[in-house]
């Protein structure tokens, strides 16, 4: 079908990609702002920014950094944050892990929160694609996103604290979680993850060095697998 086709897929892709941007913009600008101003330079900044590609683990890192915590508490938090991309990688390898190495080298340096959740929507959505689609869509929603980052960050850590306080760029990360989990919330499973790592995260907001997070994460997955096993429900 010709809908099915890479270059259809890949526009496709770009298309659903797009609104992303009004989250990725202040988001990145607002990192670009407070690595400057935590004393990183403008080379750094974007080192971080290209090497790490990953939001909420650059903030953590950031903010561990600005607490002078350990340098492997700084990297355990940063990782930890980011343990969510293993189970990304593994929820995606069904549909891409036939690809070249090269191909799947580019899939995981660009596996997001952005270009997972809408490739895993669009594949269980239309399961019967062909690889080379597949791999199209993702580029496609990766497209839009993944390059603004880089920008936005450079134009962050050059307009560093000329950026006034009132705009509120800090606003972007919860908007563009809850945008992306919000459609992935299909079965009683799955809201019971997320009701259960959200109370835990609230309830242990008190942990040091945002640990918490690990405890709310490891947490959620506990009760969305139970939950599946007693519901008898797919998750």
């Amino acid at each position: 079908m010709a809908r099915h086709s890479p270059m259809s897929s890949y526009w496709r892709g770009v298309r659903d990609g797009f609104p992303f941007l009004f989250v990725v913009g202040p988001f990145g600008m607002l990192f670009g702002v407070l690595a400057t101003e935590a004393g990183l330079n403008l080379t750094e900044t974007m080192a971080f920014s290209i090497v790490v590609i990953a939001g909420a683990a650059q903030f953590t890192a950031l903010q561990l950094m600005n607490e002078n915590a350990p340098t492997l508490v700084i990297i355990a938090s940063a990782l930890a944050v980011n343990m969510r991309m293993a189970m990304y990688s593994a929820a995606i390898t069904p549909h891409l892990g036939a690809l070249p190495l090269w191909k799947r080298g580019i899939v995981a340096y660009f596996l997001v929160d952005q270009t997972y959740a809408l490739s895993i929507l669009e594949y269980e959505r239309d399961p019967d694609q062909s690889i080379g689609s597949k791999f199209a869509y993702f580029m496609g929603v990766m497209s839009p996103v993944c390059p603004m980052w880089y920008v936005v960050t450079l134009l962050g850590a050059l307009l560093g604290s000329s950026i006034p306080p009132s705009l509120g760029l800090d606003f972007a990360l919860p908007i563009a979680f809850i945008a992306m989990i919000g459609p992935m919330l299909r079965t009683p499973a799955h809201r019971v993850a997320a009701l259960v790592s959200v109370i835990l995260a609230l309830a242990c907001a008190w942990v040091p060095y945002n640990l918490g997070l690990i405890i709310a994460g490891l947490g959620g997955m506990m009760a969305g697998a139970q939950a599946e096993v007693r519901m008898g429900i797919k998750l």
